[in-house]
């Protein structure tokens, strides 16, 4: 049985240079926080690629704050900004959001709701999963004082729409408010620069863009303080403090920097693929509805599809059964399934949202994979629907 990998979004594959720089980095010794020569060298090879990554993504080196996870550079970024922003002015309680941003940031944001009240605003989405900017502005004329910050992804993970963040950083900027983006689905698949984007903080991952899991990064703008979450050796400027991962951080770096010399001509094939993908699924299911555009601002590889008269899981377990990896875009809780908030917030019912699945792309996809997901494809779906129907 053929096994394919329809899971991109999730995480990748690591690369094969990010591999070879991570193996290579780990047989070095020594804590890049050392003074001794091979601390120096370890330190030496972590800065070297942190220069690297600041010329890929366009900020300056000293930016660039090494995390564990982009759930924790969001972390920080939405409890630093504030914290910080509150002690500077008592009225800036509230932060907005979109309402179809990551867990990583919406349950930060709710936490600040919960224990340190926060208010917390979330701006809507329309159908097709772009950001009301009307209602953005609206809310930052109103209540400029008010604001400590706003988080808007780059991109969105469940149906691959990117984000106007250039127009709200231009809103944001007449009122001096922090704008941080998380743009983890971004990095290595289409432009991202920190300096033109004019944003206050943005995170990036290594495991979305073919490195390992366990690295990441804020990028914060220089010359500004938040509050750290994390307090021992200063490491990274005072923000992020312990033990530098030097092995990660140049598999990332060697990831993202092959990543981007290569990636014009890999978002045509992603997206030709996608592009193949949704047409087949439409030709062997006839009622399906799409919950990603075809075309326009949007990721090469993220395909967001509803099956009507199913329930997503019992169609992910379906093809991880005929070989396929794909996702419900669904959170379960305790074993209780709980409907997408992304496709809630884009005006789908909840009925919609349950029967619906994620495929995302990335660049070891084939053409075959996709005409074996043709062949099978229809089976699922019947099972799905017969299983529905009880």
């Amino acid at each position: 049985m053929p096994q394919v990998y329809f899971d991109h979004a999730s995480t990748t594959p690591i690369s094969s240079v990010a591999l070879e720089s991570f193996i290579e980095q780990t047989k070095l010794v020594g804590n890049p926080s050392s003074l001794h020569s091979y601390g120096r060298l370890a330190r030496k090879k972590v800065e070297e690629s942190r220069e690297t990554l600041a010329n890929l993504i366009g900020c300056h080196s000293s930016e660039i704050i090494f995390t564990s996870s982009g759930t924790e550079a969001n972390n920080l970024a939405i409890k630093g900004i504030f914290w910080h922003r509150l002690r500077e002015d008592p009225r800036r309680k509230l932060i907005l959001i979109s309402s179809f941003e990551h867990h990583a940031v919406l349950d930060p944001a709710l936490w600040l709701g919960e224990s340190e009240q926060a208010e917390i605003v979330m701006i809507g989405v329309n159908k097709d999963g772009y950001i009301d900017l009307d209602q953005m502005e609206s809310v930052i004329k109103d209540r400029h004082e008010e604001i400590a910050l706003i988080s808007v992804m780059h991109s969105n993970n469940e149906v691959g729409t990117i984000q106007p963040i250039k127009e709200i950083a231009k809103l944001a900027e007449v009122y001096q408010i922090p704008l941080h983006s998380d743009a983890v689905q971004s990095l290595g698949k289409v432009q991202l620069s920190f300096k033109d984007l004019a944003l206050f903080a943005m995170t990036v991952s290594a495991h979305k863009v073919g490195g390992p899991v366990g690295v990441a990064a804020l990028v914060l703008k220089k010359g500004v303080d938040i509050t750290p979450l994390l307090h021992g050796g200063g490491q990274e400027r005072d923000i992020r403090s312990g033990t530098i991962n030097a092995a990660g951080i140049a598999s990332f770096v060697s990831a993202t920097g092959s990543a981007m010399r290569d990636m014009e001509s890999n978002y045509q094939k992603v997206f030709a693929l996608r592009a193949k993908l949704i047409s087949t699924i439409q030709g062997q299911v006839s009622d399906v509805r799409l919950n990603s555009p075809l075309e326009g601002e949007i990721l090469p590889g993220i395909a967001n599809i509803e099956f009507p008269s199913t329930e997503s899981d019992s169609m992910l377990l379906l093809f991880d059964a005929e070989g396929i990896a794909c996702s419900t875009g669904s959170a379960c809780s305790a074993g209780v399934q709980e409907a997408s908030h992304v496709l809630i917030a884009m005006g789908r019912s909840e009925a919609q949202a349950r029967s619906s699945l994620r495929f995302s792309l990335g660049i070891s996809n084939s053409e075959s994979e996709i005409e074996y997901l043709e062949a099978c494809i229809k089976r699922v779906i019947d099972r799905a629907r017969a299983a529905y129907r009880g």
